[in-house]
């Protein structure tokens, strides 16, 4: 890994943002790396301490940034942390629901530190995407699905794929 990069990762709920920022940090452990996964929203009206604790890491994955537009407080705190990883050469992973313009932060020198990272955007998945996935936790569990029956589940269930990975776990149960 790089010094010092900067990514967004932008996109819908079940995009796999999260999925993505865990991937990074287990990947960086096992590269020798100091790594922290922190989802803002377990962090809000307190993020600068939280933030701080992460102080020392090689790559940090910050999931949810849209769970900090709006408060000044939590705003202020992750433009110091911006800041400082920068300058420490810190690879950050943002994970957000839209690019950082559209997500409402107040604060404009937070939203032009974050106009400056790389920003990669996640599309959902299409039926082939989903029927893939399901298809690939089946066979991980032991389980042969048959494609009617992943035909008849995009059909008639939820499409959203944390709706249809919680679904076959149900299934697996």
């Amino acid at each position: 890994l790089a010094r010092g990069k900067l990514h967004i990762l932008a996109g819908a709920p079940g995009t796999g943002k999260t999925h993505l920022a865990l991937a990074l940090c287990a990947f960086s452990d096992e590269a020798g790396l100091r790594s922290a996964y922190l989802p803002l929203a377990a962090a809000s009206g307190r993020l600068g301490e939280a933030l701080d604790a992460l102080e020392g890491n090689d790559v940090v994955a910050l999931d949810g940034l849209e769970a900090v537009a709006g408060n000044p407080n939590d705003e202020v705190a992750l433009f110091h942390f911006h800041n400082r990883a920068r300058s420490a050469g810190v690879n950050v992973l943002y994970g957000a629901r839209s690019a950082p313009d559209l997500l409402g932060l107040e604060l404009p020198d937070l939203k032009s530190r974050l106009a400056q990272c790389n920003r990669v955007l996640l599309d959902p998945l299409d039926d082939a995407g989903r029927a893939a996935v399901l298809r690939d936790r089946a066979q991980r569990r032991g389980l042969v699905l048959d494609e009617a029956a992943i035909d008849w589940l995009l059909a008639r269930m939820d499409r959203d794929l944390v709706c249809l990975v919680a679904l076959l776990d149900r299934l697996d149960r």
